[in-house]
């Protein structure tokens, strides 16, 4: 089977890592993105400078419309999509949870929750044999206070959604399962307010350090392959111990 894997929000960070890795292991590789279209390409041109076959398409996965037209295009430049990669997400600054204004906490549900529920639904619907996994977060678990708690709320529903796709697409065939990255060195900090969360927060760790985006990939490429296949329904943290 030729494997084709469709990772949303793969520009930078953990998706383009996880890109990257999945290309490494032969499989055809959708590369999503919504703004970054250059960071989007350069990765694309990487990745076939290796020997591995990419394609960059454009989509806001929180809207329905463009997730169709994303597997759509995926579809036509590289053939039936096999395997998903739910990485697309984002956060906006710290904040407490009395200080948000309604139509922040909505942006990030759809951002983070409604986008995984588009892809899902979509794939549910074309892959017959395959995998599919999301990004979720430790934030799920700690809640986030002080800083997260719209995101955090988001990816707990991404873990409910996660628990219950994976029940209803177990007799076709399709795993679902989920990884939960916790403090990792990626863009997404600088979004939140703080470039440096990270470095300030690692010394709190079991492990001491932060993670690397390449770190949470190994995960997200293990769950998606055969050496996975008795595994659906899990979510793995890949968080230092935190």
């Amino acid at each position: 089977m030729t494997k084709i894997a469709l990772v949303t929000g793969a520009s930078r960070g953990i998706g383009a890592a996880t890109a990257k890795l999945l290309a490494v292991q032969g499989y055809a590789v959708c590369i999503n993105y919504r703004v970054q279209k250059e960071l989007a390409e350069q990765l694309v041109t990487q990745i076939q400078a290796g020997g591995g076959k990419a394609v960059a398409v454009q989509a806001d996965v929180s809207l329905e419309a463009d997730v169709i037209r994303l597997f759509d295009e995926a579809e036509r430049l590289l053939g039936p999509v096999t395997h998903l990669v739910n990485n697309a997400g984002a956060l906006f600054r710290q904040s407490r949870l009395v200080d948000m204004e309604l139509e922040r906490f909505n942006r990030t549900l759809q951002a983070n929750a409604t986008s995984c529920f588009l892809c899902c639904r979509e794939a549910a619907r074309r892959i017959k044999q395959g995998a599919i996994v999301n990004l979720s977060s430790v934030a799920a678990q700690l809640g986030a206070p002080f800083e997260y708690i719209d995101y955090a709320a988001a990816k707990g529903a991404v873990n409910s959604l996660t628990k219950g796709l994976a029940k209803e697409l177990a007799g076709q065939g399709v795993r679902v399962n989920a990884v939960s990255p916790g403090l990792i060195y990626t863009d997404i900090h600088a979004d939140g307010g703080e470039p440096g969360r990270v470095d300030r927060l690692a010394s709190q760790l079991p492990m001491g350090r932060g993670g690397q985006p390449e770190e949470v990939a190994q995960a997200v490429a293990w769950l998606l392959s055969d050496e996975a296949s008795y595994i659906t329904g899990t979510i793995v943290d890949v968080a230092g111990g935190r």
